[in-house]
């Protein structure tokens, strides 16, 4: 489960990113607390707006965004990108402190971290692969999700324990003081033992990424499934929130269902990490088990049962993304993996934007459980269009001697090739030797 932190570089970069993690979902909670009760009076269209405003610029640039990973140093663009955000950190803290703080200005800085973040969330996810070998990057994935749902755990209570203590300020203070961490974590990294890549040529497009990508039936329909689960059925906020005021429930109960939510998703990380490498067909069944999970939970008469159940549904939604994640880095081409991961996290973010706005306008006209069953339903057309690519792609078959039993094939046969990463690009360079040179030697 662990066998990654068996690399130094790892363990340094697994440390600074747990407490950033922390910091991260600590200004999470502030700013939506800022949002809607210093700026408006429990304004949720301001809060919907300020999510858009983070989230699009990964959308909207990521074509930039993953040929920068590919084409320059990881570390170094993570230093950049970490540095500006320990900036504008310190900057909303001290408007605020300063009393000058006002809905726009908080728009502004909303976007900014949205473009800061869409240059940044395609180095990080690329950079586990210049860590670790190829064939521990998937537990390596994993292991960075766990580091993410475990600071989920700690950072919203922390944030709201330093907002009553000391007020909001402070808290965005603290989170800049988190990016030290990770400052630090990438500074003592040992740059000879980084894993070596292949670097995008100055002649690299922009839209290789997403040529590459048509080319990929399987990286299709993994990106079909994160798109319809992310856009419609991760809106926990909304789902949690509202039920937690439909069981009569105050804001400490709200807080109490993301933290559940979160032990389940840390279990389904933690369960990634055991596996031997990601494989496409964990994705179809993880989201089959998200779409059940929603549905019963939908359908819980009490506050604790309901509880209960956010435990499966972190758990599946975890696994399918922990793994799709994983699949996606470790069978993508190394000289275009910034990219294609870029389009991956664009996918996955950008669907909020649009799916969000649906699902409250549902939670608001006819209940918080239609709104979740909306969410059940999106997880098992992805789970269909999982199932029947399978079926076409003939990877689902009968067996071959077994008259009512079906056998299921790898979904992409991967071998792995020491000591340096193999790219088409390095294959269509690589002279071979003739027939008589090969027996001869």
């Amino acid at each position: 489960m662990f066998r990654s932190f068996s690399v130094f570089n790892y363990r340094v970069w697994f440390i600074g990113a747990l407490v950033s993690n922390v910091g991260a979902w600590m200004q999470a909670t502030a700013i939506s607390w800022v949002v809607l009760t210093e700026l408006t009076d429990n304004d949720a269209a301001a809060m919907g707006i300020t999510m858009a405003l983070q989230f699009a610029p990964p959308l909207l640039l990521v074509g930039i965004t993953g040929w920068v990973a590919d084409r320059f140093d990881r570390r170094r663009l993570l230093v950049v990108t970490q540095s500006v955000l320990l900036l504008l950190g310190i900057a909303i803290g001290i408007l605020i402190f300063a009393g000058v703080m006002t809905l726009p200005i908080m728009y502004a800085f909303a976007l900014g971290l949205g473009v800061v973040a869409a240059f940044d969330n395609p180095a990080r996810q690329a950079f586990v692969s210049d860590l670790v070998s190829r064939e521990n990057a998937s537990n390596a994935v994993a292991l960075n999700a766990a580091s993410f749902n475990g600071a989920r755990m700690i950072g919203p209570a922390v944030g709201g324990l330093v907002i009553v203590a000391v007020g909001t300020g402070w808290v965005f203070v603290l989170n800049a003081v988190t990016f030290l961490a990770m400052l630090a974590a990438l500074l003592l990294i040992r740059t000879h033992e980084l894993i070596p890549r292949v670097k995008a040529p100055g002649s690299a497009r922009l839209a290789d990424g997403f040529h590459y990508v048509a080319r990929r039936p399987d990286l299709i329909v993994t990106f079909a499934m994160v798109f319809l689960v992310g856009a419609f059925g991760m809106n926990f906020p909304i789902f949690a929130s509202t039920m937690a005021l439909e069981f009569g429930q105050e804001a400490d109960g709200f807080g109490l269902l993301s933290s559940i939510l979160a032990i389940g998703s840390l279990a389904g990380a933690l369960m990634a990490a055991r596996r031997d490498r990601a494989r496409i067909r964990v994705v179809i069944a993880g989201t089959l088990l998200f779409a059940a999970a929603a549905t019963v939970s939908a359908f819980m008469p009490t506050y604790w049962t309901y509880a209960v159940t956010l435990m499966f549904t972190g758990f599946a939604v975890v696994t399918m993304l922990t793994t799709a994640n994983g699949y996606v880095q470790t069978t993508t081409d190394p000289a275009l993996r910034g990219r294609v991961l870029a389009l991956y996290m664009a996918i996955l973010m950008g669907g909020t934007p649009i799916g969000a706005p649906i699902v409250g306008w549902v939670a608001d006209e006819f209940g918080p459980r239609a709104a979740i069953m909306m969410g059940a339903g999106a997880a098992l057309v992805a789970f269909a269009v999982g199932a029947t690519w399978l079926i076409v792609s003939g990877r689902l078959h009968r067996h071959e001697r077994r008259r009512f039993r079906l056998t299921l094939d790898e979904t992409r046969p991967m071998s792995v090739i020491p000591p340096e990463e193999f790219s088409d690009q390095i294959a269509q360079t690589t002279p071979l030797r003739p027939s008589s040179e090969r027996r001869a030697s």
